[in-house]
């Protein structure tokens, strides 16, 4: 009944939505105080109504957006109670003293100074927005001025109106103590806050305190481009949720040859992303986005298929590869959008044979099986469980964007899967980790997923509170672990802030140079927190990890197994060797279910019931039992891909032959219209002529030289690609059979998921 409530009230908790149901029931009786009269009741009810204001605003509560969309916005209500505040003093007999008068003109003159108030504080913040968001870019050349104290531009509005209180105080106190100077005192105490608040915002309109213009701070990016001279671009777009997506490649782009750069869309993004050592630049404007020079950059990166992509798909001097944010078997993998990329990189042949099986358009000589760089982190099994208990792990999906059963197991298994492993015998423990997007779109999914969350909570007091569970706790222990997680939280916040306390984008983008020693600092620190995560808890304790920390990939290494559908996770967590279950949510049967999903073929597969659950902790529990565990090593390969050379070696490699394929159509095209330069053909302004280095290199590409991508990395100013012994031999396999797969033509390949 309360969950339901908390969804019809669009609030997010239980004592939002208590602060609903005050907040609904203070004005009335802030009226019926007005009306009767009854100063205790009307003071009784605006102070719940301020109070249960002030905390709704403090959580962003979603009902204080519908409020406004009802045009009950904060404002609104401001002005409702101090209109009561003129009647309670009408019913009162005060309508002919002075009190009322000076009521009556201190509220209006009041609204009259919110006016300049509210327009200073925009045009502060229009003034000081740039047309860019930089990290470990050098803005020094541009004179951007610190940001105003955090304190005047944060909710201003909301402060401003705040300051009705000592106009509000007075004057109920001058009623109850028959005493109207201390009414005329709170008026003017009000007035005289607001033209106070008012004239401290007025300065940083001045031009010194303004930020320059937006040409001046795009022409200082665009020399900045042509001193850095980027080779690869990781391109992301996308909404407030995704931020995960970017994420998990930034410590593959910092490990990348060459000069890499990560060109983000969107500025809500950018407090979101991961601390990192590559120059970032979010571009919100397309126009901007279009007029950036890119001369320099010959590969760009595609995590997510988006309208937004456009922008830079256009530009014919680099070649475009789609490298998505997973690898699964779900349709979003077979996008027919994927054409539009010169060349599609996959795990392993497992993403090769499902382009060919869809067949959407997408070549076979355009994709490239480079692994999957991001999984070095993940742990491989020994064999039997960590602790004296089990640990799975439940990672559901979403529940997309259409209403199919098989998206998610969340819908129809989910609390099954839940209620069947917390009832375990002999016991296991659990770790509930469900998708960053469960419950956007479909609210029984997110009702679900509460209940589950209830459920799990319930489950891990009572295993807190049972002697078999509590005699192997070290409170001493514990305390010290979460002391030390909020200290290193602490050092870390202070640490990934770019500047000083209270700055804004603008100012952080002038000082948010890469610094090696913090960025160290930073990964042993995050390290140290998710080994003292796990030590504050008991190894028999349930979890809910629904935050970035821990990392899907620390919960990996955290369990002995894991129940999840299809989607990428089930692929990286094929790394470990652990034993898993998928949930076929459409009821297939599981023969059906394994032959239209590759990652369900070395997977126990769960009914909706989830009664076959004690298949996989048999696996877990008795290796001997375990029958699938041949299968899981053949399937890891055909995912993604052999184990040597290193997925990171492959991706590399891959970045080369591309970037001497574009050069190579670059001087191409130079060649074909008399050598005039680049940007006259493809339209890009100031593109730099090419060296003639790298003409040679990129010539002997063309011409189908086996050594070319070691020499135009070196061209192109790559440093030295530590780990690969025999460029040759790698250019060869790139150039012959696409990074990862033999000579044969498509015909001759078995593909595993016709059978």
């Amino acid at each position: 009944m309360i969950s339901k409530a908390i969804r019809l009230a669009r609030v997010g908790s239980a004592s939002e939505l208590a602060a609903a149901v005050f907040l609904g029931l203070g004005y009335p009786c802030v009226m019926l105080g007005a009306l009767l009269p009854n100063i205790w009741l009307f003071v009784a009810g605006a102070a719940v109504t301020y109070l249960t204001d002030w905390y709704l605003h403090q959580k962003d509560s979603y009902l204080v957006n519908r409020l406004n969309k009802v045009r009950l916005g904060l404002p609104i209500r401001f002005l409702l109670r101090q209109l009561l505040l003129v009647l309670l003093l009408a019913r009162e007999g005060l309508a002919e003293t002075a009190l009322f008068y000076t009521a009556v003109a201190g509220f209006l003159v009041f609204y009259g100074i919110q006016a300049p108030h509210g327009a200073l504080a925009t045009l502060i913040r229009l003034r000081r927005t740039l047309p860019v968001v930089t990290r470990n870019v050098d803005l020094g050349g541009v004179r951007i001025p610190d940001a105003p104290p955090k304190a005047l531009l944060h909710r201003s509005g909301e402060k401003m109106l705040h300051l009705d209180l000592p106009a509000m105080g007075g004057v109920l106190a001058a009623v109850v103590l028959d005493r109207p100077v201390i009414g005329y005192a709170g008026v003017a105490a009000t007035l005289g806050l607001g033209l106070l608040y008012t004239a401290v915002l007025a300065p940083y309109l001045r031009r010194k305190r303004r930020v320059p213009p937006a040409a001046t701070v795009l022409k200082a990016v665009s020399a900045w481009l042509l001193e850095y001279r980027p080779t690869t671009v990781l391109y992301f777009s996308g909404s407030n949720e995704s931020a995960y997506q970017v994420n998990m490649w930034l410590e593959t782009m910092e490990r990348i040859d060459g000069r890499p750069l990560v060109i983000m869309r969107e500025r809500e993004l950018m407090p979101k992303l991961g601390t990192t050592a590559v120059p970032v630049i979010c571009v919100p404007g397309g126009t901007h986005m279009m007029n950036l020079n890119l001369s320099t950059v010959r590969v760009a990166l595609y995590p997510a298929n988006v309208g937004k992509n456009i922008h830079i798909l256009r530009v014919p001097t680099m070649k475009h590869v789609f490298i998505g944010h997973g690898d699964s078997d779900k349709l979003a993998s077979v996008n027919p959008f994927s054409k539009a990329y010169d060349e599609v990189w996959t795990a392993g042949r497992a993403g090769r044979d499902r382009y060919a099986l869809a067949d959407v358009g997408v070549r076979d000589e355009d994709i490239v099986e480079v692994g999957r760089p991001q999984l070095a982190p993940i742990q491989g099994w020994s064999g039997t469980p960590k602790n004296a208990i089990p640990t799975v792990l439940y990672a559901p999906t979403w529940e997309g964007w259409d209403d199919h059963p098989g998206n998610t197991s969340l819908l129809l298994a989910g609390e099954n899967i839940v209620r069947t492993l917390l009832a375990a015998e002999p016991p296991v423990r659990l770790i509930y980790k469900p998708h960053p997007f469960t419950g956007i779109r479909n609210k029984k999914a997110k009702a679900v997923h509460e209940r589950i969350i209830a459920q799990v909570k319930t489950a891990a007091a009572a295993r807190a509170a049972d002697p078999r569970w509590s005699a192997h706790a070290d409170p001493r222990a514990q305390a010290a672990a979460r002391a030390e997680m909020v200290r290193i939280e602490a050092e870390l916040d202070a640490l990934a802030a770019p500047g000083r306390a209270g700055g804004d984008e603008a100012e952080e983008s002038r000082v948010s140079l890469a610094d090696p020693v913090k960025l160290e600092r930073i990964t042993t620190l995050r390290a140290d927190w998710n080994a003292a995560y796990w030590r504050s808890v008991g190894w028999w304790e349930h979890r809910i990890v629904t935050g970035p920390e821990p990392k899907l990939y620390d919960c990996f290494n955290e369990s002995d197994a894991m129940v999840s559908d299809i989607s990428s996770v089930v692929s990286d967590f094929m790394a470990s060797g652990k034993p898993y279950a998928l949930t076929d949510s459409a009821a297939l049967g599981a023969e059906e279910f394994q032959r239209q999903n590759t990652a369900a073929r070395a997977a126990v597969i769960l009914s909706n019931s989830a009664t076959e659950l004690d298949v996989l902790l048999a696996s877990v529990t008795s290796p001997e039992r375990d029958p699938l565990a041949g299968a899981r090593r053949e399937l890891k390969e055909y995912l993604l891909g052999p184990d040597h050379p290193t997925s990171l070696e492959r991706f590399n490699t891959a970045i080369h032959v591309l970037a001497a394929r574009a050069e190579a159509r670059n001087l191409g095209v130079a060649q074909a219209i008399g050598e005039q330069p680049l940007g006259e053909v493809d339209r890009e302004s100031d593109a730099p002529p090419v060296d003639e280095e790298a003409r040679e290199a990129a010539e002997a590409v063309a011409d189908g030289d086996a050594g070319a991508a070691g020499e135009i990395g070196d061209a192109l100013e790559a440093p030295d690609r530590t780990g690969i012994t025999d460029l040759a031999e790698a250019d060869e396999l790139g150039d012959s059979a696409e990074l990862g797969d033999s000579a044969a033509s498509p015909d001759e390949r078995e593909m595993p998921l016709a059978r």
